[in-house]
């Protein structure tokens, strides 16, 4: 690990406490919990693939005719992670994308998928990301969690859509869940689509890929201090709205007459 990477992630260290810490998890108790928990972070689950898919159009050709693009370890880093996100297997062994698992999964949990799936119709309407969104009527933490990520893809700019994508991802939560849905397979139901989705998070975003979107960020920076100085902007800024996206949910389960 280079030293740059190593102050970045030096500075990164109290915000990422903070997330590791927060008291949502703490709040996490029951099924009822993690459903509204889910009809909120599916909205992170679909940012999650727009951010990938903004890396793919920078690292990758898709485009005719197709032409090199210099970097092919970052190219097969960022296809595996596609190719991961957008046509797994799901638990009986079909073809589908992670963010459709994560929708399964609310299903069978008793979730509401109203608001993202209004969301999805209004986005295949051409609307705009913030407008559907509003038409969706999505949590304001919500809102305000995706509006930030696609002011980061908006400028087109690869070092700060990589800080986003690679700073900016929770690692806490999968054994949260875990817990709760052991517990409530101990009581008789058995969320199975979910305790998949979770365990292919884990498998997925492996030993490998850590260290694979460091080296990107690097590869990227370089040795230009002013790109550091923005990778560092965006990587605070990435936690910080996650950090708030928490804040909303944890609002949202202690107080659910609110919501």
């Amino acid at each position: 690990m280079s030293s740059r990477i190593k102050a970045l992630e030096n500075k990164l260290a109290p915000l990422r406490a903070s997330l590791k810490s927060h008291p949502l998890y703490r709040c996490l108790q029951s099924i009822d919990d993690v459903k509204l928990f889910s009809e909120f972070h599916v909205y992170a689950v679909f940012d999650f693939m727009s951010l990938l898919k903004a890396l793919q159009l920078q690292f990758t050709c898709v485009s005719l005719p197709w032409l090199p693009t210099g970097s092919g370890e970052v190219a097969r880093f960022i296809n595996e992670i596609v190719h991961g996100e957008e046509s797994d297997i799901n638990e009986v062994g079909e073809p589908m994308s992670h963010f459709e698992m994560y929708l399964d999964a609310m299903k069978q949990l008793g979730a509401s998928t109203k608001g993202i799936d209004t969301f999805i119709t209004a986005l295949r309407s051409n609307k705009n990301i913030q407008e559907a969104l509003e038409i969706a009527d999505a949590p304001k933490a919500a809102q305000d969690f995706v509006n930030y990520t696609f002011s980061i893809v908006a400028t087109k700019e690869a070092h700060k859509i990589a800080a986003s994508f690679t700073f900016g991802r929770e690692d806490v939560i999968p054994d949260m869940f875990i817990a709760i849905l052991e517990e409530a397979k101990t009581s008789g139901q058995d969320y199975d689509k979910f305790r998949y989705y979770l365990d292919r998070h884990i498998e997925l975003d492996g030993d490998e890929h850590g260290p694979i979107a460091l080296k990107m960020i690097e590869t990227l920076c370089g040795e230009n201090d002013s790109l550091w100085k923005e990778a560092e902007a965006v990587a605070i800024k990435s936690l910080e709205v996650r950090i708030t996206l928490w804040d909303g949910i944890y609002e949202a389960i202690k107080q659910p007459q609110l919501t």
